[in-house]
């Protein structure tokens, strides 16, 4: 399903300016660990779909670039060190190979259009894509843990199959909105926050709440939302210190992480 960027969009290896932009940074270095704390968790999670899937975040410091994990590794493979840097014209900057086609023409166009969109996180993860597929809103606002995304989701409806051009990504980002959360209908789901830590959380409990929803409906019963008035105010209150608590999420999968698999840092 996956496919690796042709060789004429994006070139691996070259020097993206005359002056090579410096990517040594404690900044830098941090975020390509906790990228790559991310897709140890998610495969621990399932989150993954064999090699295709893809998290992106802007390089600190250089907007115009971005780490994105390159075609051909599974998640549960992916340490610091493999991520690549990319420019938004399709030039590898630091890393060896390139990004699958599709993480390079969604991401890229996401970054570039939407600049609150710091990172961007899409999986084809089970439960959350089974909602993508059915008719209607896809969340039903019934659970608690759905309320944390009460008013942030949009739907892209028009699915073209994969996303191979610019054009397609343009599309998709034209979809967004305000929205945090875009179900790609037939598709996947798409994760927007302004931090690595508060992709992950959204991502995690996204998925929790498309799971405790799907085995509702599969009860057969009937499935009740919540009340607009409460589910706004419920909303409100996890909103409330929601960055805070990320970042202590993702805290406590990198601490998982460094006792049980600390090349992921590497």
């Amino acid at each position: 399903m996956a496919h690796a960027l042709n060789d004429r969009a994006i070139h691996s290896g070259e020097p993206a300016r005359p002056n090579r932009p410096d990517l040594s940074t404690d900044a830098i270095r941090t975020a390509k660990e906790d990228l790559a704390a991310c897709f140890r968790m998610a495969a621990r999670n399932g989150f993954e779909e064999g090699i295709c899937n893809h998290f992106s975040a802007v390089v600190p410091g250089h907007d115009d670039l971005f780490i994105v994990n390159p075609y051909g590794y599974a998640f549960r493979e992916l340490t610091a060190s493999k991520l690549l840097v990319c420019d938004f014209n399709g030039t590898v900057v630091d890393g060896e190979g390139a990004p699958e086609a599709t993480a390079f023409y969604i991401h890229a166009e996401i970054h570039r259009r939407l600049p609150r969109a710091r990172v961007a996180f899409h999986t084809h993860m089970p439960y959350a894509t089974a909602l993508s597929m059915t008719d209607g809103p896809p969340m039903i606002w019934a659970g608690q843990t759905a309320l944390k995304f009460y008013g942030r989701t949009a739907v892209d409806e028009n699915y073209n199959g994969l996303a191979l051009d610019y054009a397609e990504g343009a599309r998709i980002a034209g979809t967004v909105g305000d929205a945090d959360i875009v179900f790609l209908k037939h598709h996947g789901v798409l994760v927007l926050a302004p931090s690595i830590a508060e992709a992950w959380d959204d991502l995690y409990y996204l998925e929790r709440a498309a799971e405790v929803q799907v085995l509702a409906m599969s009860t057969g019963r009937t499935v009740s939302p919540v009340d607009p008035d409460i589910a706004q105010a419920a909303y409100q209150q996890m909103r409330e210190g929601d960055a805070a608590s990320a970042r202590a999420h993702l805290a406590a999968i990198r601490r998982q992480l460094d006792a049980e698999e600390p090349q992921y840092r590497h």
